[in-house]
């Protein structure tokens, strides 16, 4: 089907629940608020002080790093609410969407990287949820929620849609008052200076607040088809998101400030009334681990499209759950900043194409044919991307730094990995789909 810029008439019911085979018509129940709420759920994180802590040791000043979040999550935020506009516009899935921009084959290509990304990180949020509460109670209690945040995370993906009406009726309103607590206690701590040892300048730090709000932008249709409106869509996880991002980097840079912390998470446990803080978001943190999952099921859908999603989420949570219990995935980190680099130069092509080239006009069918203009301008973002910031996974990130030594690429210090990805691969997605 070629989609056009009509938004299906909403669903009357507001108790509705997704489709369970992809073919299905999807329900749009969602408005603004109930996206703005799942959104600032999912942004309100406990990585969320970790990152702002690694901002504010790349800048190395406290104001400094607050506006490098700004900046940079105004960005990200920007484009993950596009993300969402092409659920809204399209009504499928995000992987499948992905078929207007690369056709219904090379399709599979993100999905797959998408389907390993979302299991990893559904699994890491578990490992996350199960070490934070341990900090609290103690080691013994260790498996028991691992499996407790794996079986929550798994309702949660078998429902999604009611899912969504929970966090914005009940958790949002203890997360607001959890946070609010959390930076009462850290302003009222006096300030000290930042170290500077690890100061890389302003633009690297503006790259790491992008990169963790993009993160999210492959998920955001998976949502978004459920829209009433692609206003709603675009607006609620674009402020929703960004915001909650905003305000959570900053508390890690107030952390580091105020708190002279290097465990960020430690010090605010610390805190009085800290631990009861933490141990709200640690329940909101579960929303992380479901998002995953739940998009996990949508991005196997593109391959599969008669599978029950309630049965591929139940799997899928089982298994993010095992691997959190029995892996240490401390390496595995790495392939997962890996994967997640791809996602960057390509929601950048898709955001320009969309927008710019088709005209909110995409063939999601199954028939849809590869486009090259797209998955060019997608290598271009990639291939800065890597020469940039080649990472740390073995022979992957030597490859990239012989390639740049071989052609005399040097990267300013000033320029970030996924401003400059986003940039040459807009450019060359404007230029190449016009002269398409």
């Amino acid at each position: 089907m070629t989609t056009s810029d009509q938004i299906i008439a909403p669903t009357a019911s507001r108790a509705v629940e997704a489709p369970v085979v992809l073919t299905d018509a999807p329900p749009r129940p969602l408005r603004f608020l109930d996206q703005f709420a799942m959104w600032a759920n999912l942004g309100i994180s406990l990585f969320g002080p970790l990152t702002g802590a690694l901002i504010a040791a790349t800048t190395g000043s406290m104001w400094t790093a607050i506006a490098a979040i700004v900046l940079g999550c105004g960005i990200g935020a920007a484009l993950l609410g596009t993300a969402a506009v092409f659920g809204a516009t399209t009504g499928v899935p995000a992987m499948v969407a992905l078929r207007g921009l690369l056709g219904r084959r090379a399709s599979v290509v993100p999905t797959l990287l998408n389907i390993g990304q979302n299991i990893g990180w559904a699994t890491m949020e578990i490992i996350v949820i199960s070490t934070a509460a341990t900090a609290i109670v103690g080691d013994a209690w260790r498996w028991p929620f691992v499996v407790l945040a794996g079986a929550v995370a798994t309702v949660m993906a078998v429902r999604p849609l009611g899912s969504v009406r929970m966090l914005r009726t009940v958790m949002v309103w203890l997360v607001l008052i959890a946070s609010v607590v959390l930076f009462v206690q850290v302003l009222l701590q006096p300030a000290g200076e930042i170290p500077q040892d690890a100061v890389l300048g302003f633009w690297p730090a503006v790259d790491l607040a992008v990169a963790g709000v993009v993160s999210f932008a492959p998920l955001a249709a998976d949502y978004s088809r459920h829209s009433r409106t692609k206003r709603a869509a675009f607006w609620g996880s674009a402020l929703g998101y960004g915001l909650a991002a905003v305000a959570y980097y900053t508390l890690g840079v107030l952390a580091v400030a105020h708190l002279g912390a290097t465990d960020v998470l430690g010090a605010l446990i610390a805190l009085p009334a800290g631990g009861i803080a933490l141990s709200i978001l640690l329940v909101d943190e579960v929303d992380e681990a479901f998002a995953n999952v739940y998009s996990t099921t949508m991005s196997i859908q593109n391959i599969a499209p008669n599978l029950d999603r309630r049965v591929v989420a139940v799997a899928v949570g089982v298994l993010a759950t095992l691997l959190a219990g029995l892996l240490d995935f401390g390496q595995y980190q790495s392939f997962l900043f890996l994967i997640g680099s791809v996602f960057v130069p390509l929601f950048a092509v898709a955001a320009v194409d969309f927008l710019m080239v088709s005209k909110q006009r995409w063939d999601v069918s199954a028939g849809s044919r590869l486009r090259w203009a797209p998955v060019l301008a997608w290598a271009g973002g990639f291939g800065i991307y890597q020469l940039i910031n080649p990472g740390s996974v073995p022979v992957w990130s030597q490859f990239w730094t012989e390639v740049a030594a071989a052609i005399g690429f040097v990267a300013p210090s000033w320029l970030g990995s996924s401003v400059a990805a986003i940039g040459v691969s807009g450019v060359l997605m404007l230029v190449l789909g016009r002269r398409r």
